[in-house]
C-alpha cells in the first residue's frame, strides 16, 4: 500500500543546504524528522531536513507543464502573502532578483517562482477559484434581526443564573434581536427547564430556546441524577420539536467555579448559549433555503418561527 511521496533533491554545498532550510522554515513549512549520518567513508555521510505538507501528489503530464523553470510545485491558499515573505527572505540574503511576480497561468491559477539558492527553483501557486476542491459548508451567522427567542432561566442559584440571563440578553440584543422578540420564562430550578422549554417550542412562536441554569455538586448523588435528566430532556425537546435549543446549564463543583463561568474569569456561558442559538437559527434557515422547502405550504406550518402557521 502506498504511504506517501517524498521528493528528494540533493544540494551542492553545506551552505546551500543551510540556506534552503532557512528559506522553507521562513515560509512556514512543517519540519519533518531530520537525520544525520556521519561516516569516515567518503560519499557516505549526509544529512536531511524534511519539510511536510498536508497533501502530496505525483502528477504525470502529457502536454505543456505549469512552468518550464522547475518540477517542484507547492500549492498554497494565500499566494500574495507567501510572495511577500519569500521576497523579504531573498532580500535579506541579497537575492532580490531571484523571485518572479505572481502571474496567472493557462490553467486557471496564479503562480510565482523563487530561487533561494542558485539552481534550486521552486514554484508556488494557488487556484483562481479559492473554493476549488473544497467542500462547501453550510454555516449560520450571528445576525439575530427578525428572530424570536425564548429564554428559560432557573431561579435556583439565582446569584449565578441572573448573571447568565444578563449575558444571554446582551448577546441577543447586540446581535440585532428586538426586546419584544425575547420571551423570558422563569422556572423554580434546572429540573423544570426541559418541560418549560418543550412547551415554549411547541407553540411555534419562537425560533430558538435558550436554557439557563446552574447545578452545584453536593455531597450526594442528587446532582448527577438531575443533570442527566436535564440534559436528556433539553436534547429530546430539540430533536422532537425541530426548534434549536442551546444549553446554558452550568454543572460545577463549587460556587466559585460557577461564578467564573458566569462572567468573572471563564466568560459568560449565558452569552455563549445565546450566540449558539442565533447561529443555529441562521443555519436551519439556510438548510431550508438550500433544500427549497421554505416555499412549501406544509413546511410553513412547522419548525422555526419563520414557518409559523
Amino acid at each position: 500500500m502506498i504511504k506517501g511521496i517524498t521528493w528528494i533533491h540533493p544540494v551542492l554545498s553545506p551552505a546551500d543546504f543551510e540556506q534552503l532550510v532557512s528559506f522553507f522554515s521562513a515560509l512556514g513549512f512543517q519540519p519533518g524528522r531530520s537525520w544525520d549520518q556521519p561516516s569516515d567513508r567518503p560519499g557516505i555521510a549526509g544529512r536531511g531536513r524534511p519539510f511536510l505538507a498536508p497533501l502530496g501528489n505525483l502528477e504525470l503530464i502529457d502536454g505543456q507543464p505549469p512552468t518550464a523553470k522547475t518540477q517542484l510545485l507547492v500549492e498554497t491558499t494565500e499566494l500574495d502573502a507567501l510572495h511577500r515573505v519569500a521576497a523579504q527572505w531573498l532580500a535579506r540574503h541579497g537575492a532580490e532578483t531571484r523571485i518572479g511576480p505572481a502571474e496567472e497561468t493557462h490553467w486557471k491559477s496564479r503562480l510565482f517562482t523563487a530561487e533561494p539558492v542558485p539552481g534550486f527553483v521552486v514554484a508556488f501557486w494557488e487556484w483562481l477559484d479559492p473554493l476549488r476542491g473544497r467542500p462547501l459548508a453550510l454555516e449560520g451567522d450571528l445576525t439575530a434581526a427578525g428572530m424570536k427567542f425564548a429564554v428559560v432561566v432557573a431561579r435556583w442559584n439565582a446569584v449565578i443564573t441572573e448573571r447568565l440571563l444578563q449575558g444571554a440578553l446582551d448577546a441577543l440584543l447586540r446581535s440585532g434581536a428586538r426586546r419584544d422578540d425575547i420571551q423570558i420564562a422563569r422556572v423554580p430550578g434546572s429540573w423544570e427547564i426541559p418541560g418549560a422549554a418543550r412547551q415554549l417550542a411547541e407553540t411555534r412562536q419562537f425560533d430558538a430556546v435558550v436554557a439557563l441554569g446552574c447545578l452545584l455538586r453536593g455531597e450526594t448523588a442528587h446532582y448527577e441524577a438531575i443533570y442527566n435528566e436535564v440534559a436528556r430532556g433539553i436534547g429530546q425537546s430539540q430533536q422532537e420539536t425541530g426548534v434549536p435549543h442551546s444549553f446554558g446549564v452550568l454543572t460545577c463543583d463549587t460556587l466559585e467555579q460557577a461564578l467564573d463561568r458566569a462572567g468573572l474569569k471563564g466568560g459568560n456561558k449565558g452569552f455563549e448559549a445565546a450566540a449558539a442559538a442565533i447561529e443555529m437559527v441562521s443555519l436551519y434557515r439556510r438548510i431550508e433555503e438550500k433544500s427549497g422547502s421554505a416555499g412549501e405550504p406544509e413546511a410553513q406550518n412547522a419548525g422555526l418561527a419563520g414557518r409559523r402557521a
